[in-house]
């Protein structure tokens, strides 16, 4: 493996592994603000950062997000919060929400790796990847109502997509903690594990999709998602536009093998 970062990043890092005979491999993202990866307007900017670099890289063909051994993320930095202003907690909240949608367009198969805590704008960040593996020790929570605030970065919608609005309610009124058993049977994580395998399920998670077509698999991803950004008819006419597109990419990569086109 080898550290690619930004000089200019100080929290957010992109650590790089090579795929199988030099193909392309799977990038980590990693989350490091010890202690707690308390997230401020550096860290999500830094994320939007390194959600572009592992997007646009053609060595990396998925992504796993990871907030290291001990812990994903308890949350938004509630000191920084406290002391802004209205007007700059509106800008705080565009920042946030900016962070979050740059991991959820990564147009590669993502995975959150969750340890130790998921809590506020942790659990967000979490809800944008594709995929997400859990310790099962590790305690969730849509907590911000416990400071007198709601969920931000669009974490109610992805909450109540995964969850049922019911529950998703229940949620955030209460800003309950609850555990990696319960996140499984509500559908906000896809697998549990032993805390110290975590990482490398994701791993393997990851390399599935190592060799598959990158154009088509982003095409699927941006597809799927627009089920539920998206009115109908804009959804359908961009499903038939990603058709297309994959289509003619195809031909393309034939004609190569084929100069008589078949």
């Amino acid at each position: 493996m080898a550290v690619v970062t930004s000089p200019v990043r100080e929290f957010v890092h992109v650590v790089v592994s090579d795929g199988p005979g030099g193909e392309a491999g799977v990038a980590t993202l990693v989350l490091s603000r010890p202690p707690t990866n308390a997230m401020t307007r550096q860290v999500y900017r830094e994320t939007v950062a390194a959600a572009a670099e592992v997007g646009r890289r053609d060595d990396i063909a998925a992504v796993i997000v990871f907030g290291g051994h001990e812990i994903f993320s308890a949350g938004d930095d509630m000191p920084e919060l406290r002391r802004l202003t209205a007007p700059e907690a509106d800008v705080a909240a565009r920042v946030r929400r900016g962070a979050v949608d740059a991991v959820a367009a990564i147009p590669k198969p993502t995975v959150a790796a969750i340890t130790g805590y998921a809590l506020g704008a942790g659990l967000t960040l979490a809800l944008a990847a594709d995929w997400r593996i859990s310790g099962d020790n590790v305690k969730f929570g849509a907590t911000e109502i416990l400071a007198g605030l709601v969920p931000g970065g669009g974490g109610m919608a992805r909450l109540t997509r995964a969850a049922g609005a019911s529950k998703a309610k229940e949620l955030v009124f209460s800003g309950r903690f609850f555990d990696a058993e319960e996140a499984l049977a509500l559908g906000l994580i896809d697998e549990m594990v032993a805390p110290d395998n975590v990482y490398d399920t994701a791993v393997e998670w990851a390399q599935r999709f190592l060799a598959g077509p990158a154009h088509a698999l982003a095409a699927a991803k941006a597809g799927i998602d627009d089920v539920f950004e998206l009115r109908p008819a804009a959804r359908d006419a961009a499903e038939r536009r990603r058709y297309v597109e994959v289509f003619a990419a195809g031909h393309r990569g034939a004609d190569k093998l084929d100069p008589g086109g078949g």
